[in-house]
């Protein structure tokens, strides 16, 4: 049965207990429809669809990033950041399946595989970030975002931990979230749930804390 986890909370995923072979990091959100009678949902304004994306920093051992490949005006394509740009790493064992634009649907609306058990040595630490895509210009906030969580299923589809995070107002000036991340530790990883927003919209903000100075 997976642990359901709280802000800060983490817990040990061990190669004894669970497939690391290949680990599903899903993620999942809705958004609130505006209740505004008959007459708003005939003349109201339709919302805009939200573009959530997950992005995936991995660390070494002094907790940086330390490959960003080329830093381009499509971001750091190549090197140690997973994203719509650069979607699957050079060792072969991090990638992302694809760009969900809506969160429309039951289930993961976004997935990033890891082959956990493969992932070279040098990478201690796997950080998760969610960001609403040009939230700032379209007035879109984590407010509206409800029933959002990440989970993480091992490769015999049992899901070994879930972090669910849904900020209402609290939340309203926030269009990015730094969700959890993944350390190595002594036989395993440990999944720890973060949860901690920003008023920024691009995971670039996230990144220089993960870029040494």
């Amino acid at each position: 049965m997976a642990i359901s986890l709280k802000k800060g909370q983490g817990v040990s995923l061990k190669k004894n207990e669970f497939d690391l072979s290949l680990v599903t990091i899903g993620l999942g959100w809705d958004i609130r429809e505006e209740k505004g009678g008959f007459l708003g949902k005939v003349f109201g304004k339709k919302e805009e669809d939200y573009d959530l994306d997950v992005i995936a920093f991995l660390c070494g051992a002094d907790g940086y990033v330390n490959n960003l490949g080329v830093v381009n005006n499509k971001g750091p394509v190549g090197g140690d950041v997973i994203f719509f740009n650069s979607m699957r790493h050079s060792s072969g064992c991090i990638w992302l399946t694809g760009d969900n634009r809506t969160g429309a649907g039951d289930g993961d609306d976004e997935q990033i595989i890891v082959k956990l058990n493969d992932l070279p040595d040098a990478y201690r630490k796997i950080v998760f970030v969610v960001q609403i895509y040009d939230g700032q210009k379209r007035g879109q906030n984590f407010g509206k975002v409800q029933n959002a969580f990440i989970r993480a299923v091992d490769n015999k589809n049992r899901e070994m931990a879930r972090f669910d995070l849904s900020g209402g107002a609290s939340f309203s000036q926030y269009c990015s979230v730094l969700f959890a991340e993944l350390v190595r530790e002594s036989g395993g990883w440990k999944f720890n749930a973060i949860g901690s927003p920003d008023s920024s919209d691009t995971f670039v903000t996230w990144l220089k804390h993960y870029v040494r100075p």
